[in-house]
């Protein structure tokens, strides 16, 4: 009578775990993917995305501020109080994308596990946010410029330096994207993500567009705190005849230090709600 190893009772195949003794060793794990190589094709995918999910809401992001630059045009007639209202309605439109949908997005994927897609795949946690983060910014690219440049025509201002939005987009997208992203992830539940990103870009329409000589002094401390404040300052600056350049490139400076670490907490926001 033959004897049946206990594997294939089990299994109901032999086993097919090598032994220490036949020299095979267990095939290694396939090498963690690079930190580039895996941003650009997480990029390339949130971007293809967007361009399906996201078309409607952009043009709503871009009326919004067009139609408040409307508004405000009959309050406003020019001067500094002009400039702010049209930058800050420009950086508006990157506010709802990369704060207000990256924060509802990330929510939307701890709610439903999404998160446990990316867990399992060998990819650094900063690809995942910063591939996330960037497509979303880059996605508000064309508001926009379309909300510049109907600003300065609306209140006669120059369109000389408009090339500035080629750094205000993606520093104010970074630190916007950032914050919007560590609000999803942190977040315990998602109506409670949706919330905040709402509450975020409704912040970055008050304290943004309203001129700040006008804002009670507690209110101006809020706005200094508001990441996308330093990407309003430094495109307002360039509506100037004469603009400050040192001015400019601080407050970009400081817009892109923001990024830098807003993107950092929503990266171990990331890890920290992978691993639950």
């Amino acid at each position: 009578m033959s004897t049946v190893p206990t594997e294939v009772l089990r299994t109901g195949a032999p086993s097919v775990r090598p032994r220490a003794d036949d020299g095979e060793a267990a095939a290694p794990l396939a090498p963690r993917a690079r930190l580039l190589p895996a941003l650009a094709a997480v990029y390339r995918a949130q971007l293809s995305r967007a361009r399906v999910a996201r078309i409607p809401l952009l043009f709503v992001a871009t009326f919004q501020s067009i139609g408040i630059m409307v508004l405000m045009r009959g309050v406003v007639d020019g001067g500094s109080e002009a400039r702010a209202v049209v930058a800050g309605s420009t950086v508006l439109v990157v506010a709802f994308v990369a704060l207000n949908l990256l924060a509802q997005y990330f929510g939307q994927l701890r709610a439903t596990g999404g998160l446990d897609h990316y867990a399992t795949l060998p990819v650094p946690p900063a690809a995942v946010v910063l591939g996330a983060a960037g497509a979303y910014a880059s996605f508000t690219v064309p508001g926009t410029a379309v909300t510049a440049v109907a600003g300065s025509v609306l209140f006669g201002l120059p369109l000389d330096h408009l090339w500035i939005l080629a750094a205000v987009v993606p520093l104010a997208g970074a630190a916007l994207a950032g914050l919007g992203a560590a609000l999803g992830l942190l977040a315990p539940r998602q109506e409670l993500a949706t919330l905040l990103g709402q509450l975020g870009m409704s912040a970055a329409l008050l304290l943004g567009v309203l001129p700040a000589e006008r804002l009670p002094e507690p209110i101006g401390w809020a706005r200094d705190l508001l990441p996308s404040t330093y990407g309003v300052e430094a495109l307002a600056r360039t509506f100037d005849r004469r603009p400050d350049w040192a001015a400019v490139a601080l407050d970009l400076a400081v817009c892109g230090v923001v990024g830098v670490v807003s993107l950092a907490v929503a990266t171990w926001a990331y890890r920290r709600a992978a691993v639950r």
